[in-house]
């Protein structure tokens, strides 16, 4: 059986949050930068670029995972539904982008977007009474990596 374990030591990690709903991507984003220094990385192992709104993130995700020194890129954003279909659209452009990004780079490249139906819901995941999506996404980035060197090595 071949497994992933929870030691960061040694892995450097992009972090692309939106700056849109930052009431929200900024509790991603500490979740995140939480979770990895809890599990061993060092705070200059870790790159924060922070983008407009989540439909940005796949392009900037894209620029980090070509950095020979990046191992995992974690993207962080939220896209709350309004009115109009805007959020239909936003959402399935972010999500291909970064599920496209994944199977195409040989990175781990984890998904920490919420798409949720309002704030509450938003808020819920991100610290709120469902936990944190950034530190899941973050510990998820951290596994990968060490699973995907106990595969090659």
């Amino acid at each position: 059986m071949i497994e992933g374990n929870l030691n960061g030591t040694g892995i450097n990690f992009g972090i692309v949050t939106s700056r849109f709903n930052s009431t929200v991507t900024e509790s991603l984003l500490s979740g995140a930068v939480d979770c990895l220094r809890r599990h061993g990385v060092l705070e200059e192992d870790i790159t924060v670029v922070r983008v407009p709104g989540s439909f940005e993130i796949p392009t900037v995700a894209r620029r980090l995972v070509e950095k020979k020194e990046i191992d995992a890129v974690i993207c962080l954003g939220a896209v709350i539904r309004g009115e109009t279909p805007h959020f239909d659209y936003v959402a399935g452009e972010v999500t291909r982008g970064v599920g496209n990004l994944a199977l195409d780079s040989g990175k781990v490249v984890t998904f920490g977007v919420l798409t949720t139906d309002n704030l509450e819901q938003a808020l819920e995941r991100s610290g709120g009474k469902a936990g944190n999506k950034g530190w899941d996404a973050a510990l998820a980035a951290i596994e990968m990596v060490n699973l995907l060197k106990n595969i090659t090595d």
